[in-house]
């Protein structure tokens, strides 16, 4: 947390300073076409939310370094323009590894100003292995399903259960997919972009990418810099930290968003009746959990899906109202419903379920060098557990498959870049998924990019969430490039929304457009 401060210490006295647009050629009023080399068949697939989105699919090789060997298929959606000024597509994602970005075209088409939306052709993708590309990975079916062993290890038999669960899952994975592993990664879904984007006629590519989407937007600009015109990056991976370190930085970060939760109920002891020390009311939490970890809530709840509750309230604050209400009708009346409620509204949206995991572990543990030694991984959570006990095992757990993946690990991908018209990072000081430090690093790897920074936001994703300053300052770059410059580390600040009040209707009401979001980015990154 100190370094944290340390890298904000200006940032409170930051205000827009002057108003820097790309260069002319940058943002063409009708973007220059290419003959694709593939033409793509757009059908209609709307929906009640997106009545025009369009949807259509593209084969691209399954290596690249084979271009005419073996294809597989990448599903795609789009929300065309509408506007005579055309400024080429938007391609759009919501992040993972794993996650579907086929609706979120539909969410960012219909958040955006519509002056802005219309100029563009907004495409959602689901990336190789995801939802409705083919093939899509399913390693293990029912492999969350509960009840789990409890997270933390503290004894040797279950240390034991999570790593067979760990080890099974990761040879369940090579031996149904052992000719796709080796090409489930990032680099490999970057070239589908590229892939994408020759398809569409574009001769270069705007992009807005949430949380893992960042990093394969910085991957993009990393591999093909001049054919990037627009670059959008919300809720920043750290690129120095992948994966192995980013998800120990997580737990400290997720610990921290925890207690804010903690000191939130306490404000609103009225309410939940759970007390008025954040302290005493986290022990209250500690006693829930060890009481789950004994008998699990209706059949479904144990420890270890305890945290896959509460985990959601790390990204979006607004699940903190339900989760408050669960929690204080187990320990005021022991009352499980609302808690079961609670697990399987909230816990399900971490995850597009199997394949999302499956890819998640698929792209995490191919990208990078993991540790191999389990000793390493026991040593260095549970240093992590006795400063930050509230995810740190589950966590652990979620990435343990790779320590014993099949396939050998890539490296990370230094995106230090140079060569890029001026690109837009948004990042909230207190983020637990990403924390503060990636978009810092980035900003500084990116030469030339403008940072905004929502001073005191916790949340995860949060640009058309409903902060209107962050909006601006998006729509004011989609429209003609505009950056905001200061001369500090910090280009813009935006205060946070203030947290959320109790559950009414009228509240609930309002963490609609935001809890839609949160739905469409899922958790883990």
């Amino acid at each position: 947390m100190r370094k944290r401060a340390a890298v904000l210490c200006g940032a409170a006295a930051v205000v827009a300073g002057t108003i820097t647009a790309a260069p002319a050629d940058a943002s063409p009023t009708h973007p220059a076409r290419t003959a694709p080399a593939t033409r793509l068949a757009w059908k209609a697939c709307g929906t009640t939310d997106s009545p025009t989105l369009q949807c259509a699919s593209l084969k691209v090789p399954l290596d690249h370094a084979r271009p005419h060997g073996e294809k597989i298929t990448i599903a795609l959606s789009r929300v065309p323009h509408t506007a005579k000024k055309y400024q080429g597509p938007l391609l759009v994602n919501p992040g993972g590894p794993g996650g579907s970005g086929l609706a979120l075209a539909g969410f960012v088409a219909s958040s955006l100003p519509k002056a802005v939306a219309a100029q563009y052709d907004v495409i959602g993708f689901d990336p190789r292995g995801v939802g409705k590309s083919t093939p899509a990975l399913n390693c293990a079916p029912g492999h969350s399903k509960p009840v789990r062993p409890d997270s933390l290890p503290a004894t040797a038999a279950v240390e034991r259960a999570n790593l067979r669960r760990a080890e099974g899952f990761a040879a369940a994975c090579g031996k149904k997919y052992a000719r796709l592993l080796p090409y489930i990664d990032t680099l490999s879904a970057v070239r589908d972009m590229d892939a994408v984007r020759d398809a569409l006629g574009a001769p270069k590519l705007n992009y807005f990418g949430y949380s893992y989407g960042t990093y394969l937007g910085a991957v993009y600009a990393k591999l093909y810099p001049q054919r990037v015109r627009r670059l959008v990056l919300d809720s920043i991976v750290d690129p120095t930290g992948v994966w192995y370190e980013a998800n120990l930085a997580q737990d400290h970060a997720f610990n921290d968003r925890h207690r804010a939760l903690m000191a939130w109920i306490a404000k609103h002891d009225a309410t939940y009746k759970l007390g008025t020390d954040p302290a005493r009311i986290e022990a209250k939490w500690y006693g829930m959990r060890a009481a789950l970890a004994k008998r699990a809530a209706g059949g479904k709840v144990g420890a270890a899906e305890l945290e896959d509750t509460f985990l959601p309230g790390g990204y979006y604050n607004g699940y903190w109202p339900r989760l408050a209400e669960a929690f204080a009708a187990y320990v005021n009346g022991k009352d499980t419903g609302p808690l079961v409620k609670a697990y399987e509204t909230l816990a399900a949206v971490d995850a597009s379920g199997d394949n999302g995991y499956s890819v998640y572990t698929a792209v995490q543990c191919r990208d990078a060098n993991w540790p191999r030694s389990w000793s390493r991984w026991r040593a260095d959570n549970w240093a992590a557990y006795r400063k930050s006990p509230f995810m740190t095992w589950n966590n652990a757990w979620y990435n343990a498959p790779c320590a014993f993946w099949p396939t050998r690990s890539l490296g990370p991908v230094n995106i230090m870049n140079g060569k890029l018209p001026p690109v837009l990072l948004f990042q909230a000081t207190d983020d637990a998924a990403t924390p503060y430090e990636g978009g810092a690093t980035v900003h500084a790897l990116l030469r030339g990019s403008s940072l905004v920074v929502e001073r005191g936001g916790g949340n995860h994703g949060i640009t058309l969430s409903g902060n209107a300053c962050l909006d601006k300052h998006l729509a004011a770059y989609l429209t003609d490039g505009t950056v905001p410059r200061d001369v500090g580390g910090v280009d813009a600040v935006c205060a946070a929304r203030p947290d959320p009040t109790p559950l009414t209707a009228k509240a609930a009401s309002g963490t609609a457009r935001g809890s839609t979001l949160h739905g469409l980015l899922g958790f883990r990154g």
